[in-house]
């Protein structure tokens, strides 16, 4: 069933479609995915090329744009655009705290939630495309996590694709995630020591803080209990364009006197919480590391053994100093799933995710040495969440890439560079520029 509806300057259309959960098994379990169909309304009755959209992640459903905002303009000039929300988030039928235990227990949660990584995305997208252009390829653009999608389109179907477009999403092809980890720590230390160079008084801010949750016990409005690893945490905020300022109001306002003394202001604990809570993509949570899993090793909870290899995080030691509190970036943590009101029913299932060892290879180099699909990558310079000599080295592993490396953006950089963003990398696959 379809719906159709307007908005300024665009018709969008609700699509559903059934497929299998697991395509190796294509006549057993099925599930809903929800994607939204947009185009520019003076083209609505035009027969125009389609643009797949698949967004970072992973467990975030696509944007919820209103009328023409970002890229979404310039995608509307020539395409009909499909904004997925990939399996299980947003309507697709959804993985979550509340819905996991219809699996039954831990065990067969851990199963069914092995059949959400890119490569059964990408099946997802090869089942619908048919249904929506006839059987002719279309464009995908891939950001952050879309991307590591994109490259597992190129290796595992490219014949599905006209071209490829990549934000911030070049992956390691063969990386194991303690090597992710091991590059991503020294790449945080310097975003962090950025931020404390514009805004210096932060450094006894952020001290002041972690020295209150080192000796007080803070539970947030929704139940979550903020300890000084879940503040730290607050550092994946620093990979956006306007990171560092978000944080430095933020840490600006945590305290206000009461009659017991300083105490965490209801101000600032209600951004904390909506920074730090799960409730809204548990999915990320739950599979975050597992999309690097690709060989006969257990990622292990790769981002807590690998803090360990840098002490310089340790709030504690940090603190028995006078030097300044470090943050922390893109990472999921066993705590993670015991702070979170939201995670706490699926902690042993993340813990039988983190043990498995039989993780499918998600690229196939051979492929992409002899790709022919024009393809066009942004790559962030130092960027937070994506490692930048990873993604280089990926780049130079695919046929025909072409990169556009640069400074000016972070890695919302399709959101902040809007159209123009877009317009390069087209023009880049296309070997216009």
């Amino acid at each position: 069933m379809t719906a159709t509806y307007r908005q300024p300057g665009v018709v969008l259309t609700d699509r559903r479609f059934t497929v299998p959960l697991d395509h190796d098994d294509p006549t057993g379990e099925t599930i809903e995915l929800y994607a939204r169909e947009v185009v520019a309304a003076d083209k609505a009755q035009q027969n125009l090329p389609w643009l797949v959209y698949l967004q970072g992640g992973p467990g975030f459903g696509a944007n919820r744009f209103v009328g023409r905002p970002a890229w979404l303009g310039r995608a509307l000039k020539e395409f009909h655009v499909l904004l997925l929300d990939q399996r299980g988030t947003g309507h697709s039928t959804p993985a979550n705290r509340q819905t996991l235990p219809l699996r039954g227990g831990p065990a067969q949660q851990a199963d069914y939630l092995t059949h959400f990584r890119s490569d059964s995305i990408v099946r997802d997208c090869e089942a619908i495309r048919p249904r929506l252009t006839g059987g002719a390829p279309w464009t995908v653009l891939g950001q952050s996590f879309g991307g590591f999608c994109a490259v597992n389109y190129l290796s595992s179907a490219p014949e599905g694709l006209s071209a490829a477009v990549i934000t911030g999403g070049l992956p390691s092809l063969d990386a194991h995630a303690d090597d992710v980890y091991r590059a991503a720590y020294p790449r945080i230390e310097r975003k962090v020591a950025a931020h404390y160079v514009r805004y210096p008084q932060d450094v006894e801010r952020a001290r002041r803080i972690a020295d209150h949750l080192l000796h007080h016990e803070v539970i947030l409005p929704n139940g979550y209990r903020l300890t000084v690893e879940a503040f730290q945490s607050l550092g994946i905020v620093l990979g956006g364009g306007e990171g560092s300022h978000r944080l430095h109001f933020l840490l600006e306002e945590a305290f206000v006197r009461t009659p017991n003394g300083p105490a965490l202001s209801d101000a600032f604990q209600e951004e904390v919480q909506g920074l730090l809570s799960y409730a809204g993509h548990p999915l990320y949570a739950l599979v975050h590391e597992a999309i690097y899993g690709q060989d006969a090793r257990a990622t292990d909870w790769s981002a807590e053994r690998v803090r360990t290899e840098f002490p310089q995080f340790d709030a504690a030691k940090t603190l028995a100093g006078d030097g300044p509190l470090l943050f922390t970036g893109e990472s999921v943590h066993p705590w993670t799933f015991e702070t979170d009101p939201a995670l706490r029913p699926l902690r042993e299932t993340a813990e039988l995710l983190a043990a498995r060892t039989d993780w499918t290879p998600l690229y196939d180099s051979a492929r992409l040495a002899a790709n022919e699909v024009p393809v066009a990558a942004a790559v962030y310079h130092d960027d937070m969440y994506v490692d930048t000599a990873h993604s280089l080295d990926t780049a130079r592993s695919i046929r025909g890439l072409r990169t556009w490396v640069t400074d000016e953006f972070e890695h919302d950089g399709v959101r902040a560079g809007g159209p123009r963003v877009l317009d390069r990398l087209l023009a880049l696959a296309r070997d216009e520029a």
